[in-house]
């Protein structure tokens, strides 16, 4: 149809990476009261947010291995490119919506904060760098799979830092995020591709 290339992986694969999705969702879900109307509404915004963003992500995973494939596209032209288009549309809504007048008022009244963004996207684009490199040298895959676990340990670490408790349903969770990176790290790699489909 439109000329995509979706690589073919073993289905153990699959349950490997469903297992760590599953155990991160586990992790992160939060119990407490909520009233049914305010559910409902936190809900259908989240699953359209949640909806969205995998859509994104599946798209772009898509293109990036068919790049990869065809073009064999470096880590520093995807990122080169990529920030291009995001400064001409992130201008666009800035000049638009007229937030630009807002941040330069924002940055006369807190001057400090000039060296706050600057390191901050030094620190970005360091670590941008990297999620291209592994794009471009192992694949999207293993890149969904190393930020998806990264998140994770960031979350952990925090409450493991902070002395927070974790509840019998988190600690299950970890168990099976662990589970599925030592799987995936042991029996996920299999040379013998069964083939790609378009």
């Amino acid at each position: 149809m439109c000329g995509l290339k979706f690589n073919i992986y073993p289905i153990r694969k699959y349950i490997f990476i469903f297992l760590i999705v599953i155990g991160v969702a586990l992790f992160m879900y939060k119990d407490g009261n909520v009233s049914k109307k305010q559910a409902e509404s936190q809900l259908s915004v989240g699953e359209l947010l949640l909806l969205l963003s995998l859509t994104m992500d599946g798209l772009t995973s898509a293109v990036q291995e068919r790049m990869r494939a065809e073009h064999n596209s470096k880590s520093g032209h995807m990122m080169l490119n990529m920030n291009f288009w995001s400064v001409i549309f992130s201008s666009t809504v800035i000049l638009i919506s007229g937030e630009l007048f807002e941040f330069i008022r924002f940055l006369q009244r807190y001057p400090s904060t000039i060296w706050h963004i600057t390191t901050f996207s030094m620190a970005g684009a360091f670590g941008q760098y990297f999620i291209f490199l592994t794009v471009a040298e192992f694949g999207p895959l293993p890149c969904s799979i190393i930020t998806t676990t990264r998140k994770f340990f960031t979350v952990l670490g925090s409450i493991l830092i902070f002395g927070n408790n974790l509840s019998l349903r988190q600690w299950l969770s970890t168990l099976i995020v662990f589970l599925g990176l030592f799987l995936d790290a042991m029996y996920g790699n299999d040379k013998n591709k069964k083939g790609t489909v378009k």
